[in-house]
């Protein structure tokens, strides 16, 4: 695990880490408008989607999840995008998430590690 970083201008953070016997690469970005999350297990970005709360007179928070590029019939990559705003939007940040993922494995199991590692190394 690695601390969050000084020498770069945008905090961020790089993990190393095994899910599901997963060889996993976990880098978090906190720009001033955007959260960056990058997971791979294959070396590459994968599947790259845009998350937000949507503002509203709704007492109930809205969020809207769309995929960018990849794979779009994917449905639990939404709902890993999905958990990752409800906690960045409950924890006080109104900055949206940019989260690429590209994985060897769509199981449950394996995105719930990733929310997992990604809320235990959040740097929002």
């Amino acid at each position: 695990m690695e601390a969050p970083s000084t020498r770069f201008p945008v905090s961020h953070k790089k993990l190393s880490l095994n899910i599901k016997g997963n060889e996993t690469t976990l880098v978090i970005c906190g720009y001033d408008d955007h959260i960056l999350v990058m997971v791979s297990q294959i070396g590459s970005m994968g599947t790259i989607l845009h998350a937000r709360k949507e503002e509203g007179i709704s007492l109930l928070p809205t969020f809207n999840v769309s995929v960018i590029f990849g794979k779009r019939d994917e449905p639990m990559l939404v709902a890993c995008a999905r958990q990752l705003i409800e906690q960045i939007s409950s924890s006080g940040s109104t900055r949206p998430l940019v989260l690429s993922l590209g994985l060897k494995d769509h199981s449950a199991e394996t995105l719930r590690g990733i929310v997992a590692s990604v809320i235990e190394n959040r740097i929002w």
